[in-house]
């Protein structure tokens, strides 16, 4: 088994050199042609003079480049630093400044937008265009400025790419933090090389496979789809789709086996009509990203009855947790599995204890898939990278857990449940809600295609709840759609967990990931029910 994730693609072209690695559009890439990019790549950016570990950022689309351009900063001996191409300019200046950022390649439509933002990145000193737009046609800027084509020629066959162990780091993935700027979750060689073994593990991933990756490379999930690939042969098909229907069209087009999303686009693919190739290719999809509604799984498991459905739960912090196999996804829909091979899982309480079945408590995640921390957030690592004692106890005082903020229960058998984010919990009328329970009861009256509850400031009740949908695919927005997703919940819930006002949107807000952008919206509201009296 490979020690560095780059070495999976070398390890694949010695094995099935002409097997193909990378599709896009009507392009192919064999696994040593792959491997010639990405060699490529790493040469070109020791000529530019890149250190060990320093940060190499992607600020473009899926598309083949990316790939080469992340996997050579990682054979350079360098860190990489995916960007998601949907990100706003001051959002792109914060993430090369804080990492200290030396290269980053991007096209020149992009460039154009950070023209008056890159004076701020003081160690940025190249950027690499990638597309038919020469540097010399891109404003001036104080950095060098060199096309793709010179870029893959600069020569650094002379220099030896920088000696790099396992635990070094590999990569930079910022995620979205409960406050403030994003956080850049540090991940090593080790942690990435763990993870795709650990995946492919359940998901009997093999050569055979042909993975459609339509998730963000910037997110751990979307990257995982690349490295879990690579690791056993299998092709890999990059794609950012305009409709949920162009992900179909996909399927059929390069006989997917593989397909991974997050909730929200499994909400709007299970409403269209799926064509016959697309059902009988898929051996297995899976969902991320959040709480899977239950009616959304059903709806897929009719749709695709011989395909395996995996429910997934992971952080960036720990790359993946947890998973549902197949068999049990109708015995428990509920739950978001076991902990994934070669981890740790436990639920701790507030004193620090391991919650008996049916407590619910934090989960905690140890072992070889625990990151490194934050970049440059000695503060927020100590907080959310510590010990914990009922992990590994003869080595309590060197390994560290990531304890991740939400909360969860296990059952007698050991399966665990998703209850919320710590600061995502409602408190109302002295009960804590867990908006995931209300939601899950809105999607399955199939009136509705994305639903959030969330707790707003109450003088008398603490949060009063207020419930956001979007209407299912033909359904109008009226009074009537509301009164039918009040009456329901009346009906399944008690009454502190009725929604105090139900709220009709055509759509919601996302963030770069694709999940719902649950902050936006209590911002948006939170001032809803401040005039209500006792």
């Amino acid at each position: 088994m490979p020690d560095l994730i780059h070495q999976s693609i070398p390890h694949s072209a010695q094995v099935t050199p002409d097997a193909p690695a990378l599709l896009f559009k009507d392009q192919t890439f064999t696994y040593r042609q792959v491997q010639h990019r990405v060699e490529q790549a790493a040469s070109a950016l020791l000529g530019l003079g890149i250190g060990p570990g320093e940060r190499v950022a992607v600020y473009l689309p899926k598309q083949p480049e990316a790939v080469f351009s992340l996997f050579g900063a990682a054979a350079a001996g360098a860190c990489f630093v995916p960007i998601n191409p949907l990100l706003k300019p001051h959002q792109v200046a914060y993430i090369l400044t804080h990492c200290g950022v030396k290269v980053l390649i991007t096209s020149a439509p992009r460039l154009a937008l950070l023209v008056g933002v890159c004076d701020t990145c003081p160690d940025l000193h190249t950027i690499v265009l990638v597309g038919d737009q020469s540097p010399e046609e891109a404003a001036p800027l104080p950095q060098r400025l060199m096309g793709y084509k010179a870029f893959c020629d600069l020569s650094g066959d002379n220099l030896e790419p920088h000696h790099r162990i396992d635990t070094d780091m590999a990569a930079i993935l910022y995620t979205s933090g409960s406050t403030g700027n994003p956080k850049g979750v540090v991940l090593s060689h080790r942690n990435m090389v763990a993870g795709a073994h650990s995946v492919t593990g359940y998901l009997g991933n093999s050569s055979a496979d042909r993975v459609l990756a339509v998730l963000p490379l910037s997110f751990d999930a979307g990257l995982s789809q690349l490295t879990t690939a690579f690791s056993v042969g299998a092709a890999v098909v990059l794609m950012d789709y305009l409709l949920p229907r162009d992900v179909l069209r996909a399927v059929v087009r390069y006989g997917i086996t593989g397909l991974a999303a997050v909730p929200s686009l499994w909400n709007q693919l299970k409403e269209l009509e799926w064509p016959v190739q697309a059902t009988q290719s898929l051996r297995y999809i899976t969902s991320t990203g959040g709480a899977m509604p239950v009616s959304t799984t059903r709806t897929l498991q009719q749709i695709l009855p011989s395909t395996d459905i995996f429910l997934m739960y992971g952080l960036t912090e720990a790359f993946r947790s947890t998973y549902l196999p197949p068999d049990q996804v109708n015995v428990r829909p509920h739950s978001i599995g076991k902990a994934i091979p070669n981890a740790q899982i436990l639920v701790i309480n507030a004193e620090g204890k391991e919650c008996a079945p049916n407590e619910p408590g934090e989960l905690v995640h140890c072992g070889v898939l625990v990151s490194l921390g934050y970049w440059n957030d000695p503060d927020e690592t100590a907080e959310r990278f510590k010990p914990c004692l009922y992990s590994l106890p003869k080595m309590a005082s060197t390994e560290l857990a990531v304890w991740s903020g939400d909360q969860v229960m296990k059952d007698e058998e050991g399966y665990l449940y998703f209850i919320s984010r710590n600061d995502e919990m409602i408190k109302t009328s002295g009960y804590r809600v867990s908006p995931t329970e209300i939601e899950d009861i809105i999607h399955g009256t199939g009136l509705v295609t994305e639903a959030v509850a969330m707790g707003l400031p109450h003088a008398a009740l603490g949060q009063a709840i207020l419930l956001v949908v979007t209407p299912a695919l033909g359904a109008k927005v009226d009074d009537a759609l509301k009164n039918a997703v009040l009456s329901r919940c009346r009906r399944e819930l008690p009454n502190f967990m009725v929604p105090a006002m139900v709220t009709v949107q055509d759509t919601l807000p996302h963030n770069s990931n694709g999940k719902i952008d649950r902050r936006m919206l209590c911002e948006q509201y939170k001032t809803m029910f401040q005039d209500d009296s006792p």
